[in-house]
């Protein structure tokens, strides 16, 4: 049995500050570039801009990569480089940072024990689907068909940060009310520090879900007056469409695939979670760099602290430990999309059942 001791991580976790700044150089600045492009050649012809587009969608794709690896304090040497850098990037995603990293690790700690975490989409074990009305169900099925990746994209990155500042305000607010009803001013400041909200879990990620709301709504009103709103608005809805789609297709496959480790939390184990859990996504080398190599995701899994840089060095140096691995391909993602319901019974993922089999087995 391969134990986590036999992979050879630690030489990998070592990180660069330059190779970092180069990093965030050649993707910031062409995607910033490639907006100013994208205004020119509009006031030229519309047809210029598909193109441009579609490499403003790729740079966007390496921008949130690289927001992920300053999540896990991987991409600099410097925690507070991380931090600062890692909310720019959050930025330019339009998704608050530090809060979506928090949210993040927790999907480390417990990979491939799908007792506690339900992956991306909240799926459901085959005993809670069979217990929806018929109706529920097919809408299920129809929220988590690969076309709906394209709204959920949009939805994920522009609107739910949004909606989650406006809805933990509203509750706070309530509470302080609350408050003021029962004890008029007194201690009012104090109780609203102590709320807890379920909107965010601490203190920090509160300002950076704030900030970050500041810091997106600020650059649309800007970016409209400098543009026009109806470029601005039809470009930046087509890239953030387009991109959170393909984030999430990606997030999938490396975790929703046929024989994927799919745990209840007794006798869950880690090193199974990271290994049969993730999937090695063998993506072309073009694809690699513009998802700054996260297609590496069982190394990855084994230590969220290797910066991207290093994963592919990394995974050839423990290839040979890597036998229970899943390799997919492009070709391999629309197949894995029917993957939506965790059975329990056998901890494996499993397809929603047809009528068929559903009478078969009743």
């Amino acid at each position: 049995m391969v134990q986590k001791s036999d992979f050879v991580l630690a030489p990998y976790m070592k990180r660069s500050n330059w190779r970092a700044t180069y990093q965030i150089l050649n993707t910031v600045l062409p995607y910033v570039g490639l907006w100013v492009l994208a205004a020119q050649a509009a006031s030229i012809s519309l047809w210029l801009l598909p193109p441009i587009v579609g490499l403003m969608v790729l740079f966007l794709l390496r921008c949130f990569s690289l927001m992920h690896d300053c999540g896990h304090y991987s991409l600099f040497r410097s925690k507070g480089l991380n931090r600062g850098i890692g909310f720019l990037l959050g930025g330019i995603n339009s998704i608050p940072q530090y809060a979506w990293s928090r949210d993040h690790a927790y999907h480390h700690k417990t990979n491939g024990d799908w007792q506690r975490y339900r992956g991306i989409a909240d799926f459901l074990s085959t005993e809670e689907f069979a217990q929806l009305s018929t109706l529920d169900q097919k809408l299920y099925g129809l929220l988590r068909q690969p076309i709906m990746t394209l709204p959920g994209g949009f939805f994920y990155l522009v609107i739910q940060p949004r909606l989650t500042l406006a809805l933990g305000l509203r509750d706070l607010v309530g509470h302080g009310l609350t408050h003021i009803k029962k004890q008029g001013l007194t201690n009012l400041w104090a109780t609203l520090a102590a709320h807890q909200s379920k909107h965010w879990q601490t203190r920090a990620e509160f300002w950076d879900v704030l900030l970050n709301n500041i810091f997106v709504v600020s650059s649309w009103l800007l970016l409209s007056y400098l543009m026009g709103p109806g470029l601005f608005w039809s470009l930046y809805a087509t890239v953030m469409t387009l991109a959170g789609a393909i984030f999430i297709c990606v997030f999938f496959v490396q975790h929703n695939f046929e024989g994927a480790y799919a745990h209840k939390t007794e006798n869950w184990d880690y090193l199974r979670g990271a290994i049969e859990g993730s999937s090695y996504l063998d993506l072309p080398p073009l694809l690699r760099w513009f998802t700054a190599d996260i297609s590496y995701h069982t190394i990855h899994h084994l230590s969220e602290r290797i910066p991207n840089y290093n994963l592919a060095a990394c995974h050839r140096a423990n290839r040979h430990l890597l036998s229970q691995m899943t390799t997919l391909k492009l070709g391999d993602m629309l197949r894995c999309s029917k993957f939506i319901l965790w059975d329990a019974a056998t901890n494996q993922l499993v397809p929603i059942p047809t009528k068929e089999k559903a009478l078969a087995t009743s």
